[in-house]
């Protein structure tokens, strides 16, 4: 029995990649081998003999070496492939180019809300932002308060209230980095042009204090930013008392935004991948990478994060940076996450996931490479540490965690203002207040999870889709939920435990 149930997708690789279940005996192309396991969809079979100790490679790059002999048409997996080290060439700027723009005048445009400090959002909310976790609960008996009261439904222009709420914000050093990283986190989601207007509630007496920060950052105008703490109200019942006073004041200007046709330039797209399958790097992957292609060719930004979800792949960016000290900056991020999992007795090979690897992907050199497709093919132009504010056009790089509502935190505070997500076992997440769409890698999956997903990437596999035509879709999604179509996840309500700052300090 011979079909085309696997792919090779470099003429370097020594395996393939099975496209359905392939029965041990079962012979399949490339190369009529036949396979000697039962191989699942999505993993790895070897097309040649691989001697124990030699380089296993997919995508034409290393993604571990054989940790004992390995015959054609045998399983690659964990059980006989394994991490080691190797050298990378960085290769700075090397393949970087000059990117083909689009005419001003033909670049694509949505429907976005203009705000008065010159950003634009996508979605149109009201925040309670926190500023400590003792002042959390306040925080979410507001928005409580508010929805009871029917406030909101004289208000349809309004999307909602969004309390954001998280767990640090005390007991901590103030003159640290992972302070400073808790304050941009905290300030870009205060400032966030998805935000009409925010509200930012303190206790009191916490080491984050409010007006520390707006002596760093800035105080915005009455308008649209007012702070208080619940001590200085007296109490919980005060507090949001005084809240839903102010609420009432502030919605009739947000309810009198009114979407305009503005530039795809004022899209920023956080690019993100969780529950990888080894199609992640065949299908979403790739053509959110063509979509990311066109965007940035408009005008807009694509932001990577996930700094131990490119340990492996860093070479294949180095060379598309723009200078040598953006390329530069990004090994730094390397080396400080090899001294960080060290320091903290980890690995940088402690990803990929039980659920990565039941999908087939074994080492983290291997969900790197597949992960960086992501970011498309133009010049990586600005690499920032976590929560730092987006200020280059085009494609950018972000430290992060691998974790992805911590990672997608830092990309939103950073001022993205859509999430890109793909998934090849299923990930349900959501975001607040920015919208996210969800790319399935595989058609079973999609099938099986229609519900949460938004775009079905496993048609290019299917055969039914090219590359180029799923990006060009993703491309035109972005520019509808941009203008107000909503998500899946967004009809699903999620978003309201999704931030997570990232926290580094010691917690005293």
């Amino acid at each position: 029995m011979t079909s085309k149930t696997s792919i090779l997708l470099s003429d370097k690789d020594n395996v393939a990649v099975a496209l359905a279940d392939i029965a041990a005996g079962n012979t399949t192309e490339p190369g009529s081998i036949t396979a000697r396991q039962d191989i699942p969809r999505s993993h790895k079979l070897a097309v040649m003999p691989i001697k124990a100790g030699q380089a296993v490679l997919k995508y034409g790059q290393i993604i571990g070496f054989a940790s004992s002999d390995i015959a054609p048409g045998d399983h690659v997996h964990i059980h006989n492939l394994s991490m080691g080290d190797f050298e990378r060439d960085y290769a700075y700027g090397e393949a970087a180019n000059e990117t083909a723009m689009v005419p001003v005048a033909e670049r694509a445009t949505f429907q976005g809300y203009r705000r008065e400090d010159g950003q634009v959002g996508t979605r149109n909310y009201i925040g309670i932002v926190t500023s400590v976790n003792c002042s959390a609960t306040v925080a979410r008996h507001i928005a409580r308060e508010v929805e009871k009261r029917g406030i909101l439904d004289d208000y349809p222009n309004v999307d909602g209230i969004v309390p954001i709420v998280h767990g640090a914000g005390c007991c901590t050093a103030s003159d640290d980095e992972g302070f400073r990283m808790l304050q941009r986190t905290i300030w870009g989601h205060a400032r966030h042009a998805n935000f009409a207007s925010v509200l930012m509630l303190g206790l009191g007496c916490e080491a984050n204090q409010i007006p520390l920060m707006l002596d760093i950052m800035g105080k915005p105008s009455e308008e649209t930013f007012h702070y208080t703490t619940i001590q200085k109200e007296g109490g919980t019942r005060k507090t949001v008392e005084e809240a839903v006073a102010w609420f009432e004041g502030i919605l009739p200007r947000a309810n009198a935004m009114k979407r305009e046709t503005v530039p795809a330039s004022e899209l920023t797209v956080a690019l993100q991948c969780g529950g990888s399958d080894g199609y992640s790097g065949i299908t979403a992957n790739p053509a959110l990478g063509v979509a990311v292609d066109h965007l940035v060719r408009n005008g807009g930004s694509g932001v990577v994060a996930e700094t131990p979800e490119i340990y492996g792949a860093e070479h294949l960016l180095t060379r598309r940076a723009q200078s040598r000290e953006v390329g530069e900056k990004l090994i730094e991020r390397i080396h400080w996450w090899e001294d960080y999992a060290a320091k903290n007795g980890g690995s940088m090979n402690n990803n990929p996931t039980p659920g990565n690897k039941a999908g087939g992907l074994t080492t983290i050199l291997e969900k790197s490479l597949g992960a960086v497709a992501k970011g498309g093919s133009t010049n990586l132009v600005g690499v920032y540490k976590y929560a730092e504010p987006i200020t280059a056009k085009g494609f950018s790089f972000m430290d992060s965690p691998g974790y992805d509502p911590c990672s997608i935190t830092g990309e939103v505070a950073s001022g993205c203002n859509m999430v890109a997500f793909t998934t090849g076992r299923g990930s349900v997440y959501g975001n607040k207040p920015v919208p996210s769409l969800k790319l399935a890698t595989n058609t079973p999956m999609y099938n099986h999870m229609s519900e949460d997903m938004d775009i079905n990437c496993g048609t290019i596999v299917d055969g039914t889709e090219t590359l180029e035509q799923v990006g060009a879709r993703i491309f035109n999604k972005m520019l509808a939920v941009a203008s107000g179509e909503k998500t899946k996840s967004e009809e699903l309500g999620f978003g309201d435990s999704e931030f997570v700052p990232w926290q580094i300090g010691a917690q005293m």
